[in-house]
């Protein structure tokens, strides 16, 4: 169930394989294991996912495709995942990521109000950047731990599900 659940979700291998971001990875591509769904490779591909859904940086997509190759998790999932942060989500995310990041380095909450300018992204780099990326890391690594073992029992669970049902 856990197989046909996510397959649903997935996008369209060809799509991703002809993705322009994604030429880059060429030959690689054609790994037939960046494309099978089991077990092991689902629980990977979310733990990369989510890994590079949380890190703030451009192309993430790029980023979590290159590690799925390198780790040889389903490359879709990776892919897909990433997209938890959009435009939408992402004000909220990063800004819990920030708090995180005042707990975990012990600092005071500063309170900031966003520019789109140079000298803005600068100067946050000193003040809330260390903050922020801590919080970042911080926050990609227990997702990406949740991801990797909550996909593992929820596989697991429907596998045996599958089996009683069988066995009947």
């Amino acid at each position: 169930m856990a197989k046909k659940t996510i397959q649903r979700f997935l996008p369209d291998p060809n799509k991703i394989r002809h993705h322009k971001s994604l030429k880059i990875f060429g030959r690689l591509l054609q790994d037939a294991n960046l494309w099978h769904l089991n077990r092991r490779s689902a629980r990977g591909a979310f733990a990369v996912g989510l890994f590079f859904a949380f890190i703030p940086v451009p192309f993430q997509m790029v980023l979590a495709a290159a590690t799925a190759i390198v780790f040889r998790v389903n490359l879709p999932i990776s892919v897909a995942l990433v997209w938890i942060t959009n435009p939408v989500t992402m004000p909220p995310i990063f800004y819990c990521s920030y708090l995180i990041g005042t707990l975990v380095l012990n600092q005071p909450e500063q309170h900031f109000s966003f520019e789109a300018s140079w000298p803005w992204f600068i100067e946050s780099l000193t003040t809330i950047g260390p903050a922020f990326l801590v919080g970042s890391l911080v926050s990609a690594s227990v997702a990406a731990i949740i991801g990797y073992f909550g996909i593992d029992i929820v596989w697991r669970r429907s596998v045996r599900k599958a089996w009683l049902i069988r066995n009947k």
